[in-house]
């Protein structure tokens, strides 16, 4: 056999979950068995190494998402352990865009959560192969068959269990492996670094032949080569069962499931085990697309460092005060001192340092190749989501898509000094978190930020005033609206004044017309030729930009509105791009307030799991929030209830609900749509 190569020995992961899944606590004991780590960090201690924020040692749950580098059977595994939270989405978003694949953990007990399909849908959406591994068997009630039939129902991949749990609850004795038809016990002693291999016992046997034929049975539907063997009766080896599950992973086919108990250190290795045999590495996905910028055809990156550099920047974190960008790369090198151009900021960059990165600890490297995950010192114009590529070569990788915010806070400063350290802070979080929106209202002398959820500005907060000691004032979380208008029109906007000592004049007739909910703006243009000469259209197109910021009726950003330029006229001498300008936006606003415009408020999707006993009380209480049920699932002694709430009947739901139901129920609500309020 040839010796591989340096790519095909490094796979790039995520490890993502609904939250309280033990993400965290199986990335601990990865890095703990892979020698990364002397001692194993607990989330419940608030010691885990990938959580190494104050605020989520605090609150036992992970806010960024960490990355770190470690060694297994000589391959070089990158993992990203990413939030669980949903206020936090943005952060599964952007890794799950740069990883080849990812370990989606599961509670055996609460099986598929809804967080759990909201990941496993954004990987979908990134086309990134998954393995799942079922945690905390060891748990009462836990349940490894229910929740792999409740996978098979959710998901478009066909979930494929290559272990099956020996026992579980209190009687869980270890993993059987279906593959090499064997028994893995792990030794309590070691801290589950030591395992032994054992016969299958008779009692579980014949359970473990039937789930290997239905294992081997669905990989012969996927895989024709197989298929010719199994159907003609031939014994398969266990290389061919490797080959087939490898290849309909990679393909999206299938998802491998295993099992264990993270916390008592029970079904790590396999996991590592899975992640090589079964993930791709940087070679065997498809070679990433992107536009060139100059010519603007598409072009193509094969992961090889032979190729013009190609890196995308997924994320900004301060440290120290010093900006660090994480940066995959996709194809080339990159070396300390390096110049390199951003194509989207159209700038060129110089590379001060890399770094490898251990969670929050860091080795410093010269340079680093196509298929890594590195991060960057000395970026200044870099944002999260922009290219750096080759200036001979350049290429502009796809943007990623950020979400918008729902929930808007006013904060002010205390003294005028914190108003400077304010103002200073906000710019460094918004460099950070693509989601976060800052705005300074004038009327009312505050800084208002939105963001996603209770728990996000939160954070922001607390940040605010531990990490950059800015005391800030805090006002209550408030809903961010937004408008739009119920009729079609044509209007028409007219300016001519003297600004200065110059004349400016402007005149174009606009057709507005509302669009379907969720579908956002658009702007057509539709002059004829000579008209208005093509130098003015942009001016033009930005005055009814920014006139969409800000609405007739609180001034809150309208949407789904189609605005069209049809018309208007030029004066030799005296039309002027800001004469264009005043006039789209004049006729803008008062198209707005002839169209019959209307306030929409945003409408949230509730996800609460309760008790059986309590379903009726959480019916009740949604009701009386104007709510809509739109399911509820038994699910055995606990139920599931789905509904659409409008987000401002939401605040301080967390107590009313733990109030309700003694403290029992859990409940995660993500954004769904705009409605009218």
């Amino acid at each position: 056999m040839a010796p591989k190569s340096k790519i095909s020995r490094i796979r790039n992961i995520g490890i993502v979950a609904h939250i309280d899944a033990g993400k965290t606590t199986v990335s601990e004991r990865i890095l703990y068995y892979t020698g990364k780590s002397y001692k194993m960090g607990e989330v419940h201690d608030g010691e885990a190494v990938m959580d190494w924020m104050p605020q989520e040692q605090e609150r036992g749950i992970t806010i960024t998402s960490a990355v770190t580098t470690c060694d297994w059977k000589n391959h070089e595994i990158h993992i990203i352990d990413t939030p669980g939270h949903v206020d936090f989405t943005i952060e599964v978003e952007r890794s799950l865009r740069v990883l080849d694949g990812a370990v989606v953990v599961f509670c055996a007990v609460g099986c598929v959560e809804p967080q759990s399909e909201t990941v496993w849908h954004q990987a979908d959406k990134y086309g990134v192969p998954k393995i799942s591994f079922i945690n905390k068997m060891d748990r009462v009630g836990a349940d490894f068959f229910e929740a792999v039939r409740m996978m098979g129902e959710r998901f478009t991949s066909i979930p494929v269990p290559i272990q099956i749990p020996a026992g579980s609850e209190e009687k869980f004795r270890g993993a059987i492996d279906l593959i090499n038809q064997k028994m893995m016990v792990w030794d309590d002693g070691s801290h589950g670094m030591e395992y032994t291999i054992q016969e299958i016992p008779e009692e579980f046997r014949e359970q473990a032949t039937s789930q290997r034929e239905k294992m081997i049975e669905i990989l012969a539907e996927a895989d024709d080569a197989l298929a010719e063997k199994y159907l003609g009766g031939e014994e398969i080896t266990v290389a061919e069962i490797l080959a087939a599950l490898r290849k309909t992973t990679i393909s999206l086919q299938i998802v491998p499931v295993l099992c264990g108990a993270a916390l008592r250190n029970k079904g790590i290795q396999p996991i590592l085990d899975a992640v090589i045999n079964f993930l791709p590495s940087p070679e065997d996905i498809p070679p990433v697309k992107g536009i060139n910028p100059i010519t603007k055809n598409e072009e193509v990156r094969h992961s090889s460092d032979k190729e013009p550099l190609a890196a995308l920047a997924f994320k900004i974190m301060l440290d120290d005060g010093r900006k660090l960008t994480y940066l995959r790369i996709y194809s080339g090198q990159i070396h300390a001192n390096d110049e390199v151009y951003n194509p989207v900021k159209k700038k060129k960059e110089k590379v001060a340092r890399l770094l490898r990165m251990h969670a929050n600890k860091r080795e410093r490297i010269e340079k680093a190749s196509a298929g890594e995950l590195i991060a960057v010192m000395g970026l200044k114009d870099t944002t999260t989501g922009d290219t750096l590529c080759d200036e001979a070569h350049p290429i502009m990788l796809e943007l990623m898509e950020f979400y918008e915010p729902v929930i808007s806070q006013a904060i002010e400063a205390k003294t005028p000094a914190d108003q400077e350290k304010l103002n200073s802070s906000l710019i460094k979080l918004l460099d950070e978190d693509p989601t976060l929106r800052v705005k300074y209202d004038d009327e009312t002398a505050q800084t208002v930020i939105s963001g996603m959820g209770e728990l996000h500005l939160e954070i922001i907060v607390d940040r605010l005033r531990r990490e950059f000691n800015a005391h800030v004032n805090v006002g209550r979380p408030r809903v961010v609206y937004r408008e739009t208008i119920q009729k079609q029109i044509e209007v028409e906007g007219v300016f001519e004044r003297e600004l200065g000592d110059k004349k400016h004049a402007g005149h174009v007739r606009l057709l507005m017309a509302p669009r379907k909910r969720a579908s956002g703006n658009e702007i057509i243009n539709k002059l004829a030729d000579g008209i208005i000469p093509a130098e003015y259209h942009e001016a033009i197109e930005e005055g009814i930009r920014e006139a969409l910021m800000s609405g007739v009726l609180s001034s809150y950003p309208v949407t789904d509105i189609s605005v069209t330029i049809i018309g208007g006229s030029f004066k030799e001498g005296e039309s002027s791009a800001q004469g264009y300008k005043i006039a789209a936006a004049t006729a803008f606003r008062d198209g707005c307030n002839q169209a019959d415009p209307v306030m929409l408020e945003p409408i949230m999707l509730v996800d609460i799991i309760t008790p059986g006993e309590f379903v009726g009380e959480v019916i009740g209480d949604i009701n009386s929030r104007k709510g809509e049920i739109q399911a509820v699932n038994p699910k055995g002694t606990i139920s599931e209830v789905k509904a659409k709430v409008p987000l401002k009947a939401m605040f301080g739901y967390s107590t009313d609900l733990r109030s309700a139901t003694q403290g029992r129920a859990t409940f995660s609500m993500i954004f769904s749509e705009y409605n009218k309020a």
